[in-house]
């Protein structure tokens, strides 16, 4: 397996409506991150990840575009993104864009010429069909494919001007790009240039496998069941027939000049020979996509991602298990992350966030994550262990996110003579929804977090456990027995880089992926020897028999402890509610 060095590399993600306001009007912006970066740097990150700033009308917090080549004024200006590259570079640091192509807003000036009529040269920019009609002559959707972000709504909106349907698979102010078309693909390109000139080192590509759609078109399968007219369309777009074929051109024309970082925000797949296509190290087209498996770990099978359903350790460590391996067996490269701005919180969705248990839930995850193979994402706020927001707050008033709202809107729609079915919506709500992870950054003990100034209203309000959990206090922590979370995570991130032939690079072996509680791995390489790792995810005392084939030299580092946990080296093991620990091993 090859070295370097975008795969020792730490990248954090920052929301930036989020992170840092830095002028007052409760939204976060690009001088707001630059004040920050100190932090950043001291905790051991070397690429920040920071997810759309473009000009955009934000009916999907940004993923909606309406100017590639233009900084939207509530984040600052090119100048500020210019300032930004500078002010990493100084610090040994870099910067990567987020990639938005599937699709567009529909205010992009390419739309709107697009839109204007049938015969505007732009018109095959997008995805126009004509429409079905009812017996009345009524427009119906060319098909029946639901909304990604509103499943209760098809992913086709009509255009009353030109009596057509566009494309738009996640809300109707998303239009979908033509990838068909070659202008369109050299467009694309021209973007990608555009930052990568600029200092950009590259790019997380949104939903970037359903940029080719089967161009038949056809209806989906009626999954959903009973009272609902659309279904899922996945399998006409997900990793589509000319999808390769695309990202081969991408990587020629635009990625292999600048030496660019990419990562794929690639859904619905998991099969490991499509896989290792993308991103092997021979012909791969990416450098590492995010494999959702994990992160899909609660979602009812067969099911969209707004759904609940009961996971096992047993699972978890089957699925780790699976992509550490397939990666070292087919010289594959992975992506490690449990957090992200579409995902709630992971204390709250693998741990116990609980005031008696989640600092050692948020490290015991920081654990796990530091010490497997692959490039490693960090989630703003999950250095703190920030969990997702309290149920007590009102949907209507406090949850944000476009699909929050659609979801919200149908189940009241569908269950509002079903009050028991009605508030197993909300909990799933309480669980999944996005909002969770778009909390302001919890930075200090003062009015708003630390994020916006006091007597500011952020456009999100900050959870109410702030002046407990937030990074002032936590940096600041000096207790002789035990580590805070984010000082737990700077070692972990320390750790990881000294011994890089080990966890970055090193090979993998489950040791226990059949208990209900335990799940542990060896971690071993060329130079730095062998390292056992033992996580106890579940809110019990376990006691695990350590196999008689591993050496315990030492127990390095724990959970619960700043020191070197005291461990038997060999028999059995005593862990505690959500404990982890890492071991040294006799070769």
């Amino acid at each position: 397996m090859s070295e370097a060095w975008w795969k020792e590399a730490v990248i954090y993600q920052i929301y930036p409506s989020s992170f840092q306001d830095s002028n007052g009007d409760g939204w976060g912006d690009l001088k707001g991150i630059i004040s920050k970066l100190d932090y950043l740097k001291e905790l051991g990150i070397d690429i920040i990840w920071v997810s759309p700033i473009y000009k955009s009308p934000q009916k999907d917090m940004g993923y909606d575009i309406a100017d590639y080549k233009a900084i939207d004024p509530i984040y600052g200006t090119i100048a500020d993104v210019d300032t930004l590259i500078a002010e990493l570079k100084k610090r040994g640091m870099k910067l990567m864009m987020d990639l938005v192509v599937n699709h567009t807003s529909d205010e992009h000036a390419w739309f709107h010429e697009s839109r204007s009529s049938l015969t505007s040269p732009k018109r095959d920019w997008y995805i126009w069909k004509k429409p079905r009609r009812d017996d009345a002559g009524n427009p119906l959707p060319p098909n029946n494919w639901s909304q990604i972000l509103g499943e209760a709504n098809s992913a086709w909106t009509y255009d009353e001007k030109t009596d057509q349907y566009f494309l738009s698979l996640f809300t109707p102010e998303q239009p979908d790009l033509n990838w068909e078309n070659p202008d369109v693909r050299a467009a694309v390109h021209d973007v990608m240039n555009f930052w990568l000139q600029r200092g950009v080192c590259g790019y997380r590509m949104d939903v970037i496998n359903l940029i080719s759609k089967d161009q038949r078109f056809p209806d989906a399968e009626p999954v959903l069941g009973p009272g609902y007219k659309y279904h899922p369309g996945s399998k006409y777009y997900v990793n589509g027939p000319r999808m390769h074929e695309y990202l081969q051109e991408i990587k020629q024309k635009v990625l292999q000049k600048h030496g660019a970082i990419t990562v794929g925000e690639m859904p619905g797949i998991s099969n490991i020979e499509e896989i290792i296509r993308i991103v092997g190290s021979k012909n791969g087209e990416l450098n590492m996509i995010f494999i959702f498996d994990v992160v899909d770990l609660d979602n009812a099978p067969g099911k969209t991602r707004m759904t609940l359903h009961n996971w096992s350790v047993k699972n978890l460590a089957a699925i780790i298990t699976k992509w550490q391996r397939a990666m070292l067996e087919y010289d594959g490269w992975n992506s490690v992350f449990i957090e992200n701005h579409d995902n709630p919180r992971s204390v709250s969705r693998y741990c116990d966030d609980s005031d008696a248990y989640r600092e050692h839930g948020a490290k015991l995850l920081a654990l796990m994550q530091t010490t497997l193979n692959g490039t490693l994402f960090i989630y703003q706020g999950e250095e703190l262990g920030m969990r997702n927001m309290p149920k007590s707050w009102d949907i209507t008033e406090e949850y944000k996110d476009i699909e929050s709202i659609n979801f919200w809107k149908k189940s009241k729609a569908l269950y509002a003579n079903d009050p028991k079915r009605l508030a197993e919506e909300r909990k799933v709500l309480e669980a999944k929804a996005r909002d969770h992870a778009r909390t302001p950054m919890q930075w200090d003990a003062s009015a708003n977090a630390g994020f916006c100034k006091e007597g500011v209203v952020p456009w999100m309000r900050a959870n109410d456990d702030y002046p407990a959990i937030n990074a002032k206090k936590q940096i600041a922590v000096n207790d002789p027995e035990e580590l805070s979370t984010w000082q737990f995570w700077q070692r972990g991130l320390a750790n990881r880089k000294e011994h890089a032939d080990v966890f970055v690079y090193g090979d993998y072996v489950a040791m226990e992926i059949a208990s209900d509680e335990i799940f542990a791995y060896l971690r071993t390489g060329k130079k730095g020897g062998k390292w056992l790792v033992v996580l106890n995810i579940s809110g019990k005392d376990v006691k695990w028999a350590i196999p008689g084939e591993v050496k315990v030299q030492e127990w390095m580092a724990g959970n619960y402890l700043k020191g070197k946990p005291n461990k038997a080296l060999s028999g059995s093991v005593v862990l505690k509610p959500w404990e982890g620990i890492l071991g040294k091993c006799k070769d």
